[in-house]
C-alpha cells in the first residue's frame, strides 16, 4: 500500500492526533503504508511540536518501510524549515541512511505546457 500526504497535512494530521491523546494510533497508521511520500517538505515552516511529531514518525518508518521526500529545499536548509538543529539532523540522518536522493534540476513540470504555449505563440 502507498500513501500520498504533503507534509503540512502530515503534521496537521499529526498534530490534532497528539491534541487527542491518540498520536500512537495515528503514528502506526502512517507506518503501515510499504510507500509514504511526503510531499512539499519546506514549503511551509514547521514549528517545534510539528517537527518533534514529524522525527517520531520518521523514526517509526526508519529501516522498515520506505519513505519518498520531495522539497524544494537544500538539506542545508532543513534546520530552517524543522527550527531546530539537532532534531532536522536526526530527521534527515533517518531519512537519507539507504537513500537514493533524485536531484531534478529545470523549469517546474507542472508549468511545463505553458512555457510551450508561449514559446509557441510570440
Amino acid at each position: 500500500m502507498t500513501h500520498f500526504i504533503t507534509c503540512h497535512d502530515l503534521i496537521q494530521n499529526l498534530r490534532k492526533a497528539y491534541n487527542e491523546n491518540r498520536l500512537e494510533a495515528r503514528l502506526k497508521h502512517y507506518s503501515k503504508y510499504k510507500v509514504l511520500v511526503i510531499d512539499e517538505i519546506g514549503y511551509l515552516p514547521v514549528d517545534q511540536l510539528g517537527a518533534n511529531l514529524f522525527f517520531q514518525l520518521i523514526t517509526k518508518r526508519y529501516e522498515r518501510n520506505s519513505t519518498i521526500i520531495t522539497t524544494n529545499q537544500p538539506f542545508s536548509k532543513w534546520g530552517d524549515v524543522f527550527s531546530d538543529m539537532t532534531l532536522d539532523n536526526a530527521i534527515l540522518d533517518r531519512l537519507l541512511h539507504h537513500s537514493h536522493v533524485i536531484k531534478i534540476i529545470g523549469p517546474s513540470y507542472r508549468t511545463k505546457d505553458v512555457y510551450d504555449y508561449i514559446k509557441e505563440n510570440k
